[in-house]
């Protein structure tokens, strides 16, 4: 994975990670749409009846319902648990001098994980409302114009503590996916890196869908849990979501919208580290331009 840990000469500075995060979003958002809608349904749909439906309504836009919402959430979440990982990592190994076992990837990224579940619980409460709102009867929207109105209704309407409204499903899934995600994604790329693949795209690209399977399955159950507990303005709790879920709908409840999710992990993962590499061609540019030229400008 490429490091994205410090403000050092070799590697980008921080904020870059959600500025490619955000990027890489705004390429995948509209499956990310289709996951939150399918995963909030009571009843059962499929992606194709999802997909009409939502087009059939709002037209085209329907699909970026809710995309400041999610850029705010890659510039909270994903720059804290993508950052966090490798400062830990950095931190453990000793800037590299050793070298980490699985368990110890495992640590950093699941510590990681966790503060990315904490940062970005306001974007993603916010987030599940505004992709969900249009599927509601008309007297139970609640019209967000944008994740800044989003985050000003909250507190005005149901008081600071809503924003952290499912924050323990919510850091639960961040361990997941970060620890499923990342230490995959690391192992795979040294795998196939060892079997004489060459860094590039298509190494990217193999990588991120082996990884990209590994995290969508291993959060799915945690996923829906999440989206269900934020999508309601009653204080419903993860167990009373379990049990009514599991009462009404089965245990195939907790893999709805494993699909789309899936379809979206992989690019989006692709995008973000595609973005990210080109982003630190630029920073490494500015910093000494005689010195390094972007790749893309050769």
């Amino acid at each position: 994975m490429a490091s994205t840990s410090t403000d050092s000469p070799d590697r980008p500075p921080v904020p870059t990670t959600g500025i490619a995060a955000s990027m890489a979003a705004c390429c995948t958002h509209p499956l990310d749409v289709m996951r939150v809608r399918l995963q909030t349904a009571s009843t059962k749909t499929s992606l194709s009846a999802a997909v009409k439906d939502t087009v059939a309504h709002k037209g085209i836009r329907g699909l970026y319902t809710g995309l400041t919402a999610s850029i705010f959430r890659q510039m909270t979440y994903s720059l804290t648990r993508l950052g966090a990982y490798d400062v830990i990592k950095d931190y453990m190994s000793n800037n590299g001098a050793k070298k980490l076992n699985m368990a110890e990837l495992t640590f950093c990224a699941s510590s990681a994980g966790a503060l990315g579940g904490l940062a970005g619980n306001p974007a993603d409460v916010v987030l599940v409302r505004m992709i969900s709102d249009p599927a509601k009867p008309l007297a139970q929207q609640l019209h967000y114009r944008n994740a800044a109105h989003g985050v000003y209704r909250m507190v005005a309407d149901e008081g600071f503590l809503s924003l952290f409204r499912g924050l323990l499903p919510n850091t639960v899934r961040g361990i997941l996916m970060n620890s499923a995600q990342l230490v995959s994604y690391d192992t795979f790329k040294s795998l196939l890196t060892s079997y004489g693949m060459e860094d590039g795209l298509p190494l990217h690209f193999v990588a991120s869908a082996m990884a990209g399977t590994v995290a969508t399955t291993i959060c799915s159950p945690a996923d829906v849990i999440k989206s269900r507990v934020m999508h309601s303005r009653d204080p419903l709790g993860p167990l009373h979501v379990i049990t009514t879920s599991l009462k009404n709908e089965g245990p195939k409840f907790m893999f709805k919208g494993w699909l789309p999710s899936w379809i979206r992990l992989t690019p989006n993962t692709i995008c973000m580290f595609v973005f990210l590499e080109q982003l630190r061609h630029v920073v490494d540019f500015v910093r000494e331009p005689k010195a390094v030229v972007p790749a893309t400008l050769k």
